[in-house]
């Protein structure tokens, strides 16, 4: 290859826009793979399979899944992003809590340690990433020792924010708690499971990550 031809190859790998690659990130059972699979569901009618499954058995996912270039509509803006949905984010992971919940000692085991791998790929994703969907549980106390560790990772490295506070259909939750913990960053209040105020959603990541 020529000299000319290898800076304009440099070049335009330089200039060519990317789709914005956008992570889910937040505690375990907070909401993030029903998030993920409700964004494809919305922006991808081809039949495409969800992004994850879903339990209430808290690491459910143990592995980061991304889904490329879904194409978001919201009030005349446009994004096109990647997805990428990550294991559920933890200070301690004991398999005694997975036993608990009826797993063999074998079993629970095996998914603490998988758990805490994943756990180790999230934050390893966050050299990848232009951006961070925060999930918050609105039934729960927003003060916690995960959530204000991702914040501060994320202010650290000046990835653009946005704080959803999910299951806002449950009758104990306080949404308003999580918006008033952290006033900095833009917030919203969805149930990504019955799809309440996801177009408020979309209309909130085309303006933050476009």
């Amino acid at each position: 290859m020529g000299v000319i031809s290898q800076f304009k190859s440099f070049f335009g790998r330089l200039f060519k826009k990317k789709n914005a690659r956008i992570g889910i990130y937040g505690p375990p059972n907070a909401g993030k793979t029903t998030l993920a699979n409700r964004i494809v569901k919305d922006w991808k009618d081809d039949g495409t399979e969800p992004l994850g499954s879903v339990s209430h058995i808290a690491h459910e996912t143990r592995r980061a899944q991304c889904h490329h270039r879904l194409e978001i509509e919201s009030r005349g803006s446009k994004i096109c992003i990647d997805i990428v949905d990550t294991p559920g984010l933890a200070t301690k992971i004991d398999f005694h809590d997975f036993m608990k919940e009826g797993l063999g000692e074998k079993e629970a085991k095996q998914r603490s340690r998988e758990a805490t791998e994943g756990v180790i790929e999230s934050v390893k994703w966050l050299d990848d990433l232009d951006g961070v969907i925060l999930v918050m549980d609105a039934t729960a106390d927003p003060y916690t020792q995960v959530n204000v560790t991702v914040i501060g990772n994320m202010e650290a490295r000046k990835l653009p924010l946005l704080i959803v506070a999910n299951k806002i259909d449950l009758p104990d939750a306080a949404p308003e708690d999580i918006k008033d913990a952290f006033p900095q960053h833009p917030f919203i209040g969805i149930s990504a499971l019955e799809g309440t105020n996801m177009e408020t959603f979309y209309e909130a990541v085309a303006k933050q990550f476009g």
